[in-house]
């Protein structure tokens, strides 16, 4: 019985880690498409000060194109993250049907034992009858 009950807990457990997983996959992605949206408001406000001067406006071209890598890069982070995330998710649908499962048969085990349980108590009663009734008819028989 501790062996099957360390069993659950154990699939429990796996499926609460990997929902875990997709949450802080989940959270990483919000964070990075923040930083996304944080970049192109630094682009909006570093043209409007770039118009401002010249030598804002012989450096703006370089910002862009660090700005640019910076988004490559970001990009390629969510891709890779999707990727996990898509993986992550495949694992938890494993690991939530062999929880199922295991959950279902335990179900099964139990439906047994108590069937089996419901039986033999039902034996005795109707031996406890059939040693009755003998014993009423067969004072009678004397």
């Amino acid at each position: 019985m501790k062996r099957r009950d360390s069993l659950l807990r154990l699939k429990r457990f796996r499926v609460d880690e990997l929902k875990r997983r997709l949450a802080t996959l989940d959270e990483m992605r919000a964070d990075l498409e923040r930083k996304l949206a944080d970049l192109d408001e630094s682009v909006t406000r570093e043209k409007a000060r770039a118009n401002d001067s010249d030598i804002g406006r012989l450096a703006f071209p370089s910002f862009l194109q660090s700005i640019d890598v910076r988004r490559k890069n970001i990009r390629t982070t969510m891709t890779e993250l999707e990727r996990e995330r898509t993986q992550q998710q495949e694992d938890l649908a494993e690991a939530f049907q062999d929880l199922k499962s295991f959950e279902l048969a335990e179900e099964e085990r139990f439906r047994r034992a108590a069937e089996a349980e419901s039986r033999a108590g039902q034996s005795r009663l109707d031996e406890m009858a059939i040693v009755r009734h003998l014993r009423k008819h067969s004072g009678r028989a004397s």
